[in-house]
């Protein structure tokens, strides 16, 4: 059976058999993961593991790993890390930043592959503002969109070169939203010239990337009824000026952003234009209803899932113990300065 064009959550730390029937019988094109599913690095790959299984392929593996407050992998098993916009502030000028990001993904992209997941939702190329929601702000590289994404690219590339997949979120641009999308639906007013200017430009400059995550943000200028993830104007956008024809996926769809029924979200989403649905919480009836109203992947949106998969690979030759050493000494010299 072909992949269906969703990738969705499971519910807890190990599969059931009613669980692993059901994700069979789904198909979905891979997996996305939470703290709910995260007690050990061994509990980690065994679920890995049954959750390929269960689909009988080598199905990709998602998670947001991010450091700081987004992180799925905690401490002791896992590293812990500043969340990016302090670890941005505290080094001095664009390139070093871009390095030290780049050693800190290539860190986390060896812990994620030694347990069986090889997408990273990241980077981030929200772009901070004044009013910047809490919920994005201290997640954000920083305010100037050139910076933003030069130390994206170093955050993908850093995931690469340790045979992760990177997913840049949230096409095209969260920075200006107020509310956080999670509960709320955020509407964004600024003029097309700014959004153009500012928030569609680290996209513009990353779209040569193999995948995306769409934002449940109404921008007015594009389309004042319906948020990204759901506009086909927004999309026209995405595809056309700012370039991007990777693998496009949504955010979660059980984020109350999005009002009505999941498998009409699901519906809508497809029907806009992206190539994927993102269903994250794990319940059993919003994940069927979902994968219920999507069609298998075929023609463009195949072609762009296999894109991005085949960037999934072995890891470089690389020594954690150095690259951690680099990242320290980074940190010094900018504190000495």
């Amino acid at each position: 059976m072909a992949p269906r064009a969703v990738i969705l959550g499971c519910q807890g730390p190990d599969l059931g058999a009613d669980e692993r029937r059901f994700l069979a019988a789904a198909a979905p094109w891979g997996f996305i993961l939470f703290a709910r599913n995260i007690e050990t690095p061994g509990q980690l790959r065994r679920l890995t593991g049954d959750l390929r299984e269960a689909v009988g392929r080598d199905a990709p593996i998602l998670i947001d790993q991010e450091g700081g407050r987004v992180a799925r992998m905690r401490g002791p098993d896992w590293r812990e890390w500043a969340p990016a916009l302090e670890e941005c502030a505290r080094l001095p000028g664009r390139d070093l930043r871009a390095r030290a990001m780049y050693l800190r993904y290539r860190l986390i992209a060896a812990e994620l592959r030694a347990v069986g997941i090889d997408v990273n939702c990241a980077p981030v190329l929200d772009v901070v503002q004044p009013d910047t929601h809490g919920v994005i702000r201290n997640r954000c590289y920083g305010a100037d969109p050139a910076e933003v994404a030069a130390i994206g690219r170093a955050v993908a590339e850093g995931l690469i070169a340790g045979g992760v997949l990177p997913v840049m979120k949230h096409m095209p641009g969260h920075g200006r939203a107020t509310r956080d999308s999670h509960v709320d639906l955020p509407q964004v007013s600024a003029p097309l010239a700014d959004l153009e200017r500012v928030d569609f430009a680290p996209f513009r400059a990353l779209a040569d990337l193999p995948a995306a995550m769409s934002a449940h943000v109404v921008y007015a200028a594009l389309d004042a009824a319906r948020p990204a993830t759901l506009s086909p104007e927004v999309m026209r956008r995405i595809r056309g000026d700012i370039g991007f024809d990777g693998l496009l996926m949504t955010d979660d769809l059980s984020m109350q952003a999005l009002r009505g029924p999941f498998g009409a979200r699901a519906e809508a989403a497809i029907a806009a234009g992206c190539d994927m649905v993102l269903h994250c919480n794990g319940d059993p009836a919003e994940a069927a209803a979902v994968a219920e109203a999507v069609p298998e992947l075929a023609g463009r949106a195949l072609a762009r899932a296999e894109r991005a998969q085949a960037v999934r690979g072995s890891a470089g030759q690389a020594d954690p113990a150095a690259l951690e050493a680099e990242f320290v000494e980074l940190r010094e010299r900018a504190a000495g300065a």
